[in-house]
């Protein structure tokens, strides 16, 4: 009964988390498309990776020399939630008048904080269950999937609630984030380490994986992480505000897709959770570089199917499965590449090799990504004239579609053909995941 009542805490304490970014990050896209801020899509997303580069690893010196992590986790999203809501309710107030720097630096701080939350979150859950003699491999599982169910719920009540082209986003996330900063404080306790000693910024910083790179197959492999991350947050910017453009023609005014698209782009996150149940049966069939291709053929496959789909019948199914695919091209890689990194690394720098390989997918790759796309968004659509007719708007935005689809069938290409293959490629044992 002790080990239930700990796992539904460590379940709320995830659902929030994740509530948090759900409740803005896929319509922000089109709430900033529509209030005169398209041509900024690309850094409002990049700074997440910026500040993913360093924030989650400051933070964890803190918590792990002074400030237990939960309480660390509670200051995080206090701060996170202030500055969010603040945001929000400056946008509120400003209605079409918001004014991009005031805005984007009110989100930059609050997301500055928000990002170390998501490793924070890990540690305190892994720490109470090891405390309880609880099975992290088997038990943290089903309470992180809840994570997810927090990230689609908060979609579909923006969504329906008719605020994802408001800042009405931005005050729920910051609402959410101060209810988790005070429930925060509730969870168990997290000691902090008493080594003596000064901290070993480099290390803590992850700077010391970087020697990986003197091998020539890790550093292929973590420049091919960086090229694929280009593409992790493409979608997340654009698809909301590309799918609202069809507003404009009158056949799809009323369409679901149009009315309705941070539900419909929800099927992504859905799909991603499915996925991940598929992942050990690929992985023994496989193996890890298959699987990594894999996905990263799906990358192709999401950006493809925007560019052909309609939001009317039959086209809006091209969307759905531009959705679908997502939950492969996502997870596949993330997952198998992790193994990669675990089997291929001494385990004395482990850890610091998986935060490198988060470094460059979602920290460089994921920032160079969304800039590079805000710039093509921007020649092919954006610098079209006020009144051009749809039909231009349209062509605009496939063009941009396909213009991601080629670069991440090109880095597909270059992976399959230069990546070499090692005991790490080999098929996997289902029981050794």
């Amino acid at each position: 009964m002790k080990n239930k009542s700990l796992q539904l805490r460590l379940i709320v304490m995830n659902f929030l988390e994740f509530a948090i970014w759900g409740s803005y990050l896929i319509c922000m896209g089109r709430y900033l498309a529509e209030h005169g801020m398209g041509t900024h899509i690309g850094i409002f997303y990049s700074i997440q990776g910026i500040v993913s580069i360093f924030m989650p690893a400051l933070m964890g010196i803190v918590a792990d020399r002074w400030i237990p992590a939960q309480k660390t986790l509670s200051l995080c999203h206090l701060m996170a939630g202030l500055f969010m809501g603040a945001a929000g309710l400056y946008a509120l107030g400003a209605g079409d008048a918001v004014e991009f720097a005031p805005l984007f630096s009110l989100y930059a701080i609050s997301v500055a904080f928000y990002m170390p939350t998501i490793a924070l979150t890990n540690s305190v859950a892994f720490n109470a269950l090891v405390k309880a003699g609880m099975d992290t491999v088997k038990d943290f599982p089903p309470i992180r999937v809840f994570g997810t169910v927090g990230f689609i719920a908060m979609e579909w009540c923006i969504d329906l609630m008719g605020f994802q082209s408001t800042a009405h986003q931005f005050v729920i996330s910051g609402g959410l984030s101060l209810l988790l900063a005070a429930y925060a404080l509730t969870l168990p306790n997290c000691e902090i380490s008493k080594k003596e000693g000064k901290v070993d910024l480099a290390e803590a910083l992850g700077l010391k994986a970087f020697t990986l790179f003197k091998e020539k197959k890790m550093a292929l492999f973590f420049i091919f992480c960086m090229c694929l991350g280009v593409s992790l947050q493409i979608t997340n910017g654009f698809a909301t505000p590309f799918l609202g453009s069809f507003a404009a023609a009158p056949e799809f005014v009323d369409a679901f897709a149009v009315k309705h698209s941070t539900m419909l782009v929800s099927i992504s996150q859905i799909c991603e959770a499915v996925c991940i149940l598929l992942i050990p049966f690929f992985l023994k069939k496989f193996g890890i570089k298959n699987v990594m291709l894999l996905a990263m053929f799906a990358w192709v496959l999401r950006f493809a199917f925007f560019g052909m789909g309609n939001p009317g019948m039959p086209g809006v199914l091209l969307f759905v499965l531009s959705c679908v695919v997502y939950g492969f091209a996502f997870d596949f890689f993330n997952i198998s590449g992790a193994l990669y990194v675990d089997q291929e690394t001494d385990s004395s720098m482990r850890s610091s090799a998986q935060g490198l390989f988060m470094v460059m997918t979602n920290g460089i790759g994921a920032t160079v990504g969304t800039l590079a796309a805000q710039a093509i968004v921007n020649k092919n659509v954006y610098s079209l004239a006020a009144d051009a007719p749809f039909a231009d708007v349209w062509a605009g935005w496939q063009a941009s579609w396909y213009t991601f689809a080629a670069f991440a069938l090109l880095v597909a290409i270059l992976f399959w053909i230069f990546f070499p293959k090692t005991e790490a490629n080999k098929k996997i044992e289902v029981e050794k995941l």
